[in-house]
């Protein structure tokens, strides 16, 4: 059976010699036997048990847990579970990362249609991105509950063409305006507007909101604050605000 010095597996497992002496000195790698010399002499079996060592270290376990691991009764089942937890965090970070990314890039890409970067400009942008999550939820709010008048409206419309039978339209116009205003009153009662001129948040009248002229991320308000006219951007608005 083949022996190697701690050279040797050092070598073969691509690491340094004080890695294998130290793990030595932990007493995760203990050599099989010393040369008549008092040279540490490791097995096939060291080697494969090196080879472990390393890989788990590369996955990022800790010494300690490694050190566990192999002094158990059944390292196997062990490691099954630890590669799962490790696999498990390791996507998790990725996917922050991930997030991170997606911020910074959406970021960048919110600045080059800022005309003049300022710190408030900056603090605005940052506000809306974690934001967005909350509007999103808004508006799907608002859509799940427009469902239910949706149908009615087409179901109407098709009974009227094929069967003849308009009453169902008649009645899908008499509640169509009163649950549009009650949508109406949810989304504005849920959403704000930072003036791009003094960067306050700030809540308009319904009247005004309703009838402003807008696009899907902008509604051309008067800021309550400073008086500015302008489009002003939309965002959900957080609960501590009356």
């Amino acid at each position: 059976m083949s022996k190697y010095t701690t050279g040797e597996v050092a070598k073969l497992c691509g690491v340094t010699v004080r890695t294998v002496q130290y793990y030595d000195s932990r007493g995760i790698l203990v050599p099989t036997e010393l040369s008549e010399g008092g040279r540490r002499l490791y097995s096939e079996d060291d080697l494969g048990k090196m080879r472990i060592i390393c890989f788990l270290r590369e996955l990022g376990l800790p010494i300690n847990a490694i050190s566990q691991i192999l002094s158990e009764e059944d390292p196997g089942s062990v490691i099954s579970l630890l590669l799962e937890q490790q696999e498990q965090d390791l996507k998790e970070e990725i996917g922050e990362r991930q997030e991170k990314l997606e911020k910074l890039e959406t970021l960048r890409h919110e600045l080059k249609s800022v005309e003049t970067v300022s710190v408030e400009s900056i603090g605005d942008i940052a506000y809306i991105m974690s934001n967005r999550k909350k509007l999103k939820r808004i508006h799907a709010n608002l859509l799940i509950g427009g469902i239910p008048i949706t149908i009615l409206q087409w179901v109407s419309i098709v009974l009227w063409i094929t069967k003849g039978l308009w009453q169902l339209f008649v009645l899908w116009l008499v509640l169509s305006i009163p649950f549009a205003i009650l949508l109406s009153k949810y989304y504005f009662g849920h959403v704000a507007y930072i003036c791009p001129q003094c960067h306050s948040v700030f809540r308009p009248t319904f009247k005004e909101a309703l009838w402003a002229k807008h696009t899907p991320a902008t509604r051309k308000l008067t800021c309550t604050d400073c008086g500015h006219r302008g489009s002003c951007v939309e965002v959900a608005r957080e609960e501590a605000e009356d």
